[in-house]
């Protein structure tokens, strides 16, 4: 960038009076000597006018931009608002070093001198200095002997002169550049929030300040903060292009902008070097290859001594260790070390609670109190070395931090070069992390959303702690409390993580892989990857009963997650065979309340009703709900799964209202206490969808399986089978809005799938072939209805048994198929066996045998399957 002289500089009818006029004054100031008392604010120092003179008005002149603005429409445009009415305000480009604020700042004074304003641009070098250059600002815009002359003689403070004279001297844009320590403005000791000194906000033109500093409270009420992010990926992208245009492709460079965390600094600096004739690395792939080993000579070279400021300033490194040296040089001594320990973590948010005072005296060596931790903390985040995360929602993340990528990395880099032998930071982390998971866990589902925020940092600490088992046990108690709290595929991570840790360390027969492996396995199972779950389950249970005994604990919990993984791969008789001998075992061992019995309890319900015992089903889920209200609490997961649990064996049984009211409350519950995208949240919401269906409210149905689709597909991906139940529902309820053509769409979407994730025989395969062939009726595909009506009968037959519900709802379909093909003496035949089975089966006032008695009056009955009705805790 080259500076130039303003337009208004270039007219000698303006730059010769203003010379003559000075020089007249010159002679009275020589007369007055030093004097350079002012008054309001206190004293400023007066620089001698020969030397305002000499200086002339070229070094005021802003700084052209190097090229295109990438990224920066938004805060450019708010500045131009600013610019056409400052109403008394001054605008604040705040941020990390290096985020490209003064870019923007020469970015808008292009405009201002395209649009005929006076600019003046000033860069911070001291008070005395700014005095100089702010007067010379004065002066260029008018500024009178006499006026000046009361500032001299100590009769006006020169701020307030220099600031009257701009209010009165038209439009013009003034900007303060690298204001990095705005204490030092000045003058004496006056605050810049006071506006009375150098600062101010103006009414005819408008003061832009950059700085480091962020705090809302230095700067005042009139200041306009705008906090400067990094570049977007495709705008960085575009920096580096224009910078090597031949270095590689759009998409490269949009990959090597996420990798420097889209920093202008760092990308500057990227496409100089891609630029350069001598360079080793020529392409936008090999320069973010090399950055994982070359990092130190790409980016992170330090300050060079004795360099120009303006030139280190470049430096990616040195200008964040600039602000450190100013954290340190006001007294923030903590800020370097913490800065330090927050480096060592994963890249991603960190709970402020992480950092204990005792952590950092471990670590370090210094004293730290939770006072200077808040001032260490509340110090980086107004340099912008660390952030507050922001949500998708947008709001805050309060009492969470995180640092820009780059910073992390180059920050580690400085504390490997600083410090040879980490060693003592690192035990120091190890030991807060456990301490901290210690106090989450024991916190129960309130210390949850702690746990997710410690997870990847888990992984992190894990390498840096020598000792495997202790590594090992810390990633298995996260692994387990992260799948409690919903998010299994951060679950399955950790616990491969943790197993890899404790296998080497104890073998396979110790306590403590036998439990990672367990755990690995329910989380498996979580993501629905179900034939995986029950082979490890399997060979933990193998293992457990020759290990420990087929009476132990562990061995009970071990077959009874065999049972609830051959209960997902529709294996449903062996399940409920698995769940009956450990429930048995668990009253015998533990007795009729424990908490470990109630979840068996709990197994056996899921199972019978899987097997259409629903009568059964529901007297056991009641016995478990009322033990688990009485000996847990109203709140717990584990009573809102038995809740839920209950409601399904009331909708099976044909008590719809029943259902439908506990499902409400059970998704009032779940929403509160697990949060909106929980899985069992998502479960109970698709619950009720379906209870409100049989009620014949089709419209909220339709609304609510939308609503859980949507948010089954983000968080738990299109291929899970519950994101495939939720399909399934979703076109069940479309078809009874009479929206058929919708409907099977989505029903042979969600038959393909399963038949490729869940097998041909599953259960849910079977319900998703009946439900296309009934909605294939609907639509008049008569024979085409009746064949898949046929498949799916004498598949449950085999696989579910004749009297299971669903084989009864296949045999009521195809006798519909067959009656609208107009074979009506076999339909009454079925039919009329159909009623029988299910009078016996189901009693005679259940819905389902109600609609075979008015089928076999040739009424238009129907029996439709709702897929995966209900989700198993635990």
């Amino acid at each position: 960038m080259t500076d130039v002289l303003p337009g208004w500089a270039k007219d000698p009818w303006v730059v010769w009076p203003v010379f003559v006029a000075s020089v007249a004054v010159a002679a009275v100031l020589a007369v007055v000597g030093r004097r350079l008392d002012g008054g309001g604010p206190g004293p400023v120092r007066l620089v001698p006018l020969e030397r305002v003179l000499a200086g002339g008005t070229e070094s005021l002149s802003a700084p052209h931009g190097a090229g295109p603005v990438r990224g920066r429409a938004d805060e450019l445009a708010a500045l131009r608002r600013m610019l056409k009415r400052p109403d008394n305000r001054l605008a604040v480009l705040c941020g990390v070093g290096g985020v490209g604020k003064t870019t923007i700042a020469s970015a808008l004074a292009d405009i201002a001198r395209a649009e005929g304003l006076r600019v003046f641009w000033v860069r911070w070098r001291g008070q005395g200095e700014l005095a100089e250059q702010m007067t010379r600002i004065a002066l260029a815009c008018g500024l009178t002997e006499e006026r000046l002359e009361e500032a001299r003689a100590g009769r006006a403070g020169l701020p307030d002169v220099v600031w009257e004279q701009l209010e009165r001297a038209g439009r013009w844009l003034v900007v303060l550049d690298n204001i990095d320590e705005p204490g030092a403005v000045g003058p004496g000791g006056e605050p810049v929030a006071g506006y009375r000194g150098w600062v101010r906000p103006g009414g005819r033109g408008l003061l832009l300040v950059t700085s480091r500093d962020s705090d809302p409270a230095v700067w005042g009420g009139r200041a306009e903060l705008m906090r400067v992010a990094p570049l977007a990926a495709s705008a960085g992208g575009q920096v580096l292009l224009d910078a090597a245009p031949a270095a590689g492709t759009a998409a490269e460079a949009q990959r090597l902008s996420a990798r420097l965390g889209g920093l202008p600094l760092a990308l500057h600096a990227a496409g100089r070097y891609l630029a350069a004739p001598g360079s080793r690395y020529r392409t936008l792939t090999a320069y973010q290859d090399a950055l994982d080993s070359h990092l130190a000579t790409l980016l992170g070279a330090e300050d060079p001594g004795g360099a120009d400021p303006e030139t280190a300033r470049r430096l990616v490194r040195y200008t964040w260790e600039l602000s450190l040296d100013q954290l340190t040089a006001s007294g923030n001594t903590l800020a370097r070390p913490v800065l330090r320990l927050l480096a060592l973590l994963a890249p991603a948010p960190v709970p402020v609670s992480f950092l204990s005072p005792e952590l950092v005296t471990a670590a370090t060596g210094l004293p730290a109190t939770t006072v200077t931790l808040e001032t260490a903390v509340n110090g980086l985040h107004a340099y912008g070395l660390l952030d507050t995360p922001t949500p998708t929602d947008g709001t805050p993340a309060i009492g969470q931090v995180i640092l820009h990528p780059l910073v992390r990395e180059i920050t580690a880099l400085s504390l490997r070069a600083e410090t040879p032998d980490p060693a003592g930071w690192n035990r120091a982390l190890a030991e807060r992390m456990e301490s901290m998971v210690g106090e989450a866990t024991d916190a129960g589902h309130a210390g949850w959303s702690t746990i997710r925020l410690l997870a990847p940092h888990t992984l992190t600490t894990a390498r840096l702690t020598p000792d495997a088992g202790t590594a090992g046990r810390i990633l298995h108690r996260v692994s387990e409390r992260i799948r409690e709290a919903g998010h299994p595929e951060q679950a399955v991570i950790l616990a491969e993580q943790a197993l890899s840790r404790l296998q080497p360390e104890f073998g396979d027969d110790h306590a403590d892989t036998l439990a990672s492996r367990g755990n690995l396995a329910l989380a498996l199972q979580e993501l629905g990857r179900h034939q995986e779950a029950a082979d490890l389950h399997r060979q933990v249970l193998t293992n457990s009963e020759r290990i420990l005994g087929p009476d132990h604990p562990d061995t009970l919990a071990s077959r009874n997650n065999l049972g609830t993984a051959l209960q997902d791969l529709g294996r449903h008789r062996e399940a409920a065979d698995l769940h009956q001998q450990t429930l048995t075992d668990y009253e015998r061992t533990l007795g009729p309340d424990h908490p470990d019995t109630l979840t068996s309890r709990h197994s056996l319900a899921n199972a019978l009703q899987d097997l259409g015992r629903n009568r059964e089903a529901a007297d056991l889920h009641q016995q478990t709900l009322t033990t688990r209200e009485r000996t847990l609490e109203p709140d717990h997961p584990h009573t809102l799964g038995s809740r839920n649990n209950l409601a399904n064996a009331l909708q099976a049984l044909g008590r719809h209202r029943e259902a439908a009211d506990l499902h409400q409350q059970t998704l009032t519950d779940s929403e509160r206490i697990l949060g909106p995208d929980h899985p069992d949240t998502l479960a109970s919401r698709n619950n009720l969808g379906t209870a409100l269906q049989d009620l014949g409210r089709h419209r909220e149905a339709a609304n609510l399986h939308q609503q859980n689709l949507t948010d089954r597909e983000r968080t738990l991906g299109p291929n899970h089978p519950h994101t495939l139940a939720s399909r399934n529902n979703l076109a069940l309820a479309l078809q009874a809005l009479g929206r058929h053509r919708e409907a099977a769409n989505l029903h042979q979407q969600t038959l393909t799938d399963r038949e490729r994730i869940l097998g041909p025989d599953h259960p849910d395969t079977l319900g998703s072939r009946n439900n296309l062939g009934t909605v294939l009726q609907a639509l008049g595909r008569h024979r085409e209805a009746a064949d898949l009506h046929r498949q799916v009968l004498t598949d449950s037959e085999r696989i579910l048994g004749p009297d299971h519900p669903d084989s009864l709802g296949s045999r009521s379909n195809l006798a519909l198929a067959l009656q609208a093909l107009g074979r009506h003496r076999e339909a009454a035949d079925l039919h009329q066996q159909t009623l029988t089975d299910r009078e016996r089966t189901l009693g005679p006032d259940h819905p389902d045998t109600l609609g075979s008695r008015n089928n076999l009056a040739r009424t238009a009955g129907r029996r439709r399957w709702g897929g995966i009705r209900r989700r198993r805790h635990e």
